[in-house]
């Protein structure tokens, strides 16, 4: 539950095993939202301590060729967020914050998104092989009474070492690589891949839970810790 940015009130966290945080305040209180399949960013919030609730949206993730990288992810989770916030107040829902997500590997001027296929999946582990490649998420912030909107684009660095195609196409086999950006998964048995990562880690996992507490000090909104 969060309130307008005038107010400027505390979200309050209780402190348990594990913890859970509350965003409220005493004049309007929201329920934060993620649209969102991934079951990646759901852990990585739960993990941070946030309750919300979960409304996927289904949209085009075709990159738009004429913007540049960062700006064609955060077109991506800008849609995600317009879909979804129409679909919620239309529904009449209730007061809520609205968080949207795109994260993509990229190679030099290359974006990676998620295979289509096992061969795209060994072209694009073939083409990280030995080599350094970015991961960008770019995350959509919206409030439903203002329709106030922040954006932030997140990019960490990760080193692959070098892969045989044995153990590409082992790894493909297991399936994990095809619903991940890049083909593969950092959490996962894709760690084997990396030689050091550069940056914040749960980025490369699909959400920066940092940056998305830092977009909510941009809106103006304070978090205060309480112990138990």
């Amino acid at each position: 539950m969060l309130s307008p940015p005038n107010t400027k009130p505390a979200i309050s966290i209780k402190s348990a095993l594990p913890i859970y945080l509350s965003l409220c305040s005493s004049y309007v209180m929201y329920q934060l939202i993620l649209a969102s399949e991934s079951p990646r960013r759901r852990q990585l919030l739960q993990t941070a301590g946030f309750v919300f609730d979960v409304h996927p949206v289904k949209v085009s993730e075709t990159p738009d060729k004429n913007l540049n990288i960062d700006e064609q992810i955060l077109d991506i989770a800008g849609r995600k967020a317009k879909a979804a916030f129409s679909e919620l107040k239309s529904a009449s829902h209730k007061n809520f914050l609205l968080l949207t997500a795109d994260t993509m590997v990229v190679y030099h001027t290359q974006t990676l998104g998620k295979p289509q296929n096992t061969q795209e999946a060994y072209e694009f582990l073939k083409l990280l092989s030995g080599k350094t490649h970015e991961v960008k998420t770019g995350l959509c912030l919206v409030e439903s009474l203002a329709g106030q909107q922040v954006s932030h684009i997140e990019t960490s660095r990760v080193i692959f070492r070098d892969l045989s195609d044995d153990e590409i196409w082992t790894y493909i086999q297991s399936g994990e690589p095809m619903d991940k950006a890049g083909a593969y998964a950092i959490q996962g048995l894709g760690r084997k891949f990396v030689k050091e990562f550069i940056g914040d880690y749960d980025n490369v996992v699909g959400l920066p839970v940092k940056a998305f507490e830092n977009m909510l000090a941009k809106m103006k909104w304070s978090v205060e810790r309480v112990g138990k």
